[in-house]
Parts: C-alpha cells; structure tokens; sequence
C-alpha cells in the first residue's frame, strides 16, 4: 500500500512539473527531427542585400543557426553578435546562420536590421525579413513566441528555442551557444 502510495505521489509531482514547464514555456517552430523548408525572405544586410531568397535553399545541408524574431533589443543582438563570432569561428565546418524579423511593416523596420548590423559590425549573419508576422506557414512560428531559434543541420532540425515576449536574454544566449555544438560536430 506504501508503494502504491509512494508511486502517486512521484506521479502527481511529475505530472505538475509538466504542466508548470508548459505554462512557463511556448512551443514555437519546427521540432527536433523535423526538416526545414523552404521559404524566401528579403536580405537587408547580407551579400544578396535587396534581393529575395531561400537561405536554407542557399545553405543545403550545412549547419544552420536561423532566428525567427518579431522583436529587435539588445538582448537579440547580443546573440546575433555571438551567432557572428561563431561563424567565422567554424568557418571550416561551414557554419551558416541568418536572422528573419517577422514583420507586418517591411519599410519601418528595416532600417533597424541595418542599425543592428552597422552597430555590431555583423558580416557572417544576413539580417532578412519575412512579409508578415506569422512567419512562414511550415515553420509553425507560434503567435506566442517573440524568438523562436532553430539549430540545423542535413536540413533537419537539432534543437529548438523558444521564447515568449520579454522572455529571452542574455543566460538564454549561452544555452543556444552551447547547442550548437550539436549541429557542428
């Protein structure tokens, strides 16, 4: 009978975590093992700067760190700029990333892609943008997510980050950092 309702207990307390991490988290974007689409988005800051284009068509099967965003801070950038240290840093393993804004006014905003480049000296991480909000319809971008970060490689995804409004920040940068380790073994 100890057991029985030892083992209850041990239930109930995984089922609350469960439902506690699904309060606290958003499920945004491809899941892990699912494969990535194509999708054309215009470059603001890249070396096809004005022309609209499928990154992950450009890039094949090499690994890929794409951020999805509805929000430009200082936060983002900061992992952008670590996303652009990065890049050159594994050069030799053909690390690839870019960054899609998501936005219902492509005129406003990208003058801030290029603010964000100018100021941080990016030149590995084209900064594009999406027509519209909602992203690209088979990348399931959830309307909760500010951030959705996608880790690619062989065009299927490794690992996946989401982050609601406000959510993201500087600790989120190192876990991200951390699982790329995943995708350029």
């Amino acid at each position: 009978m100890n057991r029985l309702l030892a083992s209850s207990v041990v239930l109930a307390i995984a089922a609350a975590s469960a439902v506690s991490f699904a309060a606290d988290g958003v499920k945004s974007g491809l899941q892990p093992n699912e494969k990535a689409g194509f999708f054309l988005v215009k470059d603001v800051t890249g070396p096809n700067k004005d022309k609209s284009l499928c990154y992950r068509c450009k890039f094949g099967g090499r690994p890929v760190a794409a951020i999805f965003t509805r929000e430009i801070n200082d936060d983002l950038a900061g992992l952008v700029k670590k996303l652009d240290e990065a890049v050159k840093k594994n050069e030799d393993k053909q690390l690839k990333s870019f960054v899609v804004l998501l936005t219902n006014d492509p005129d406003k905003d990208e003058k801030k892609l290029e603010e964000l480049a100018k100021k941080h000296e990016l030149k590995s991480v084209p900064l594009t943008m999406f027509d519209g909000e909602t992203g690209p319809e088979t990348y399931k971008i959830s309307k909760d997510a500010e951030t959705t970060v996608l880790l690619w490689k062989g065009l299927t995804v490794q690992s996946n980050h989401a982050y609601a409004k406000g959510k993201f920040d500087k600790k989120d940068t190192e876990v991200v950092l951390k699982d790329l380790n995943k995708i350029i073994q």
